[in-house]
């Protein structure tokens, strides 16, 4: 039993927003803000931070359940999204289960990069108050 999600893309990453993104999880990683510094690493570009791409998708799992809720987001950092990169979240529902007045749907999740490589993956848990279509 499997169900596509309906795809969330973002067309360019803002590194204006990584860097506001930096100073609000106090992180001190340069490869975030720094293009200099990220060049130095042997990146191109400044390094996406880790939740936000994480953030992805959940903007992904919101768009496809309006009004559910996650309840769980386990993902594996499989690679890099660069700033002015642009991404794609996809998923599918992997097991659906009735829970109190709604449904707990396991979904399996990714992003991917511009060239389609996955830089996170995972799956999600969804509680959502009326059976998922």
């Amino acid at each position: 039993m499997s169900h596509e999600l309906p795809e969330w893309t973002l067309d360019r990453v803002d590194p204006a927003s990584m860097k506001v993104l930096a100073l609000l999880l106090a992180d001190p990683n340069p490869l975030h803000y720094d293009l200099a510094a990220a060049q130095r690493a042997g990146f191109g570009e400044r390094v996406n931070q880790g939740p936000s791409n994480m953030a992805m998708l959940i903007n992904m799992l919101r768009a496809a359940f309006p009004g559910g809720r996650v309840t769980r987001l386990r993902v594996q950092l499989r690679g890099t999204v660069l700033a002015g990169q642009g991404v794609r979240a996809c998923g599918r529902i992997v097991q659906r289960e009735p829970d109190g007045d709604g449904e707990s749907l396991t979904c399996e999740v990714h992003l991917e990069g511009p060239d389609g490589a996955r830089v996170l993956t995972g799956e999600a848990v969804v509680h959502t108050r009326e059976a998922a279509r």
